[in-house]
C-alpha cells in the first residue's frame, strides 16, 4: 500500500495516487480529501521508495514505521513539529538505535512522525507488501 502513498515536494502532508499518465498524476490529499493534479516535472516520491540512513546501510521506511507502530501499540505519536529536538532524537534512538546521526536531521524525524500519524489516522496497513505471486500475476496479464 505504501507504493500508492506519495509525498509531493512543496506540498505538506501525504497523498494517495488516484490515476497516472505520461504528463500528469492525480492525487488525493489525506488532509482534506481534495484531488489535485501533479505534473511530471514536479518531484514526488512513493513512501515504499523511502529509507532511513543507518550506520549499517539503509533501512526501508516500512520497517521503521512498523517499529513505530509496535512501540505505540497502533496509536498516534504525541511528539509533533513543536517538540524539542532532544526529545525527537531520543525517540528516534528508541525506534532505530543505529540511525546515522549525521545524515538524519530533526526535520526528517519530525516529517517521519507526521507521516506515521497520518497513516495511522487513515488506517493504512503498514505491513502490506506486494508478494511475488501478485507481481507474477501482473506480469502475466501484461
Amino acid at each position: 500500500m505504501l507504493s500508492k502513498i506519495l509525498s509531493v515536494a512543496g506540498r505538506p502532508g501525504l497523498y494517495k495516487l488516484i490515476s497516472t499518465n505520461k504528463t500528469l498524476n492525480v492525487v488525493e490529499s489525506f488532509a482534506d480529501g481534495k484531488r489535485i493534479p501533479v505534473y511530471a516535472q514536479e518531484k514526488m516520491v512513493a513512501l515504499s521508495d523511502v529509507s532511513i540512513y543507518t550506520e549499517s546501510g539503509d533501512t526501508p521506511l516500512r520497517d521503521v514505521l512498523t517499529k513505530m507502530k509496535e512501540r505505540e501499540n497502533g496509536a498516534q505519536i504525541a511528539l509533533g513539529s513543536k517538540s524539542p529536538n532532544n526529545e525527537i532524537f531520543a525517540y528516534m534512538k528508541e525506534i532505530l538505535p543505529d540511525y546515522d546521526t549525521e545524515k538524519v536531521y530533526a526535520s526528517d524525524i519530525k516529517k517521519l512522525i507526521s507521516w506515521y500519524n497520518i497513516l495511522i489516522e487513515h488506517n493504512i496497513d503498514l505491513e502490506e507488501q506486494p508478494t511475488e505471486e501478485t507481481s507474477a500475476e501482473v506480469e502475466s496479464e501484461a
